[in-house]
């Protein structure tokens, strides 16, 4: 069997009738004339089927009927307020879900005052956070899996998606304790040409990987790759073995291994960015919310 609609203005001025039990104090409470309340009530009452009110000389009451529909009634406005409010608060950015990706490094560095900072001001958003290395993120941003990226070196050119720098570090040489070169306060980038070397795999940070490799070429030599890993801190774990060394933005000094050494290079003038990313088109005002975290001032540099 169907259901009848009740449309939410008539079950409106039937609750407000049930409260006042006064046809000419409800329709003041509403802001109408008594007759349109009338004809308001008439209309549910025909689409329930029964009486919802008995009349009489300057008296109201509830039928038995009225009585059953006024906590369904009241349910059904209750809900349609929540409804609205909740809508509303999606709307300005007040509440809901952001789903961030970010590089496992920017845990050492920019994440977690941002986060902070963000969960501060708005406390009733849910913040979904995925460890993410840069390539997953880019391809979790087009299948819309994330809203946010936080990333190294990611290519300007994808249309689909927006950038901006949030960061910049230089390089550092990163040396087993026992390393000759270990020593040294800065080192060499040509001096490591005979060295063995521990990196991210290209798949993973394609950007960052062809950076390093741009720096190694500047300094004479391409670098013999012997060990990769998918994370700094294991690529700090196998240069401490004796693996191998590497390059790697400085905050990875962060991570403290006793036996790994991290040095200045020369020449030290290159650097690294870290950049925030998201759809382009994104009209989610969560992603904005972000945007303007991170986009006060001039990206910091370590």
């Amino acid at each position: 069997m169907e259901r009848p609609e009740l449309p939410l203005p008539q079950l409106h001025a039937f609750v407000v009738l049930a409260e006042e039990l006064h046809f000419g104090h409800a329709a003041a409470r509403l802001g109408i004339a008594q007759p349109p309340l009338s004809q308001q009530i008439r209309r549910l009452e025909d689409k329930v089927g029964h009486a919802l009110f008995s009349r009489g000389p300057g008296r109201v009451t509830l039928t038995p009927v009225g009585r059953e529909l006024l906590p369904a009634a009241r349910r059904a406005l209750g809900d349609l307020a929540d409804g609205l409010a909740a809508a509303r608060a999606v709307g300005s950015g007040s509440t809901g879900r952001l789903r961030i990706g970010f590089a496992a490094s920017l845990a050492l560095t920019v994440l977690p005052g941002l986060l902070r900072d963000f969960r501060q001001r708005f406390p009733g958003v849910r913040l979904d956070i995925q460890e993410m290395t840069t390539a997953p993120q880019l391809t979790a941003l087009h299948d819309r899996t994330i809203d946010i990226g936080l990333l190294r070196e990611p290519s300007d050119t994808d249309s689909e998606l927006a950038f901006k720098t949030v960061l910049t570090e230089p390089f550092v040489a990163v040396l087993p304790s026992a390393h000759p070169l270990a020593g040294q306060r800065t080192v060499r980038l040509g001096d490591l040409s005979d060295s063995p070397f521990v990196l991210l795999p290209r798949d993973v940070g394609p950007g960052l990987y062809d950076q390093i490799l741009g720096l190694c070429a500047e300094a004479g030599f391409v670098p013999r790759i012997a060990q990769d890993a998918v994370e700094w801190q294991t690529v700090c774990a196998l240069v401490e073995t004796g693996l191998g060394v590497s390059l790697a933005p400085a905050s990875i000094r962060r991570i403290r291994l006793q036996g790994v050494a991290f040095r200045r290079i020369s020449p030290g003038t290159a650097r690294t960015r870290v950049a925030v990313a998201w759809r382009s088109n994104d009209q989610n005002p969560l992603v904005a919310h972000l945007l303007g975290a991170v986009g006060q001032g001039a990206p910091a540099s370590l």
